[in-house]
């Protein structure tokens, strides 16, 4: 039997064009369509979707424009990368140069622009960049460091903020609203997360190098 939530459940939104390879799916919960993004991945909504990730060492802005309530959110692995690169990252068609901060920034607020947003009334809540790989070199502070620095100089209104720590973080992003719901993973029961960026680190250096890769130092 269905619930009263799947019942009344909306017809899934048309995403902005290019975000056709974002999962989502329905939240009965919040009773609303969340997309989820992974590493390397952004996304834009127009229609009141909540947009979701899980933050290790890596950084997400979220930004919306609170006239038009449309907004957006990033997941940027490495603080800056310096050229352009045509390797497809987890099948987003725009490459992995959304790996990186200012890359993933440039394009989440193009993409802002794009649909309609002022880029004057921007506003930013940034979260992650916390140290989960314990015998690595700090990728978080790196990526903390790079986003404060890149919403400083662009002169950007940020509303709040949760970075650093030790513990990963489940994000919801409520793109209308701009309304957060931060949840610190303090229990895991296994190494998923610091698992999944040493995987995703590697992969970045087989790519394209150690040097483009930002000198970044990994340890078995």
């Amino acid at each position: 039997m269905l619930s009263n939530s799947e019942c009344h459940r909306p017809q899934l939104p048309r995403s902005l064009p290019g975000f056709d390879h974002i999962k989502r799916f329905w939240d009965p919960r919040h009773e609303c369509y969340v997309a989820k993004i992974l590493p390397g991945e952004f996304y834009v909504s127009g229609a009141g979707e909540i947009i979701s990730t899980v933050l290790g060492s890596c950084v997400s802005a979220c930004v919306r424009d609170p006239i038009l309530r449309i907004g957006g959110m990033n997941h940027f692995m490495l603080p800056l990368h310096g050229g352009h690169s045509n390797v497809e990252w987890e099948g987003a068609p725009i490459s992995s140069e959304t790996r990186y901060g200012n890359w993933a920034m440039e394009y989440l607020i193009n993409e802002l622009l794009k649909a309609g947003a002022v880029r004057s009334r921007l506003e930013v809540k940034v979260f992650g960049g916390g140290q989960v790989l314990s015998n690595m070199t700090d990728v978080g502070a790196k990526n903390i460091h790079f986003v404060e620095s890149y919403l400083s100089s662009e002169g950007m209104n940020v509303l709040a903020s949760d970075l650093g720590g030790t513990n990963p973080r489940k994000v919801l992003y409520f793109s209308d609203t701009g309304k957060v719901l931060v949840k610190r993973i303090t229990k895991v029961s296994n190494d998923t997360i610091a698992s999944r960026e040493r995987d995703y680190m590697r992969r970045i250096d087989k790519d394209i190098g150690d040097t483009a890769a930002g000198s970044i130092e990994l340890f078995d």
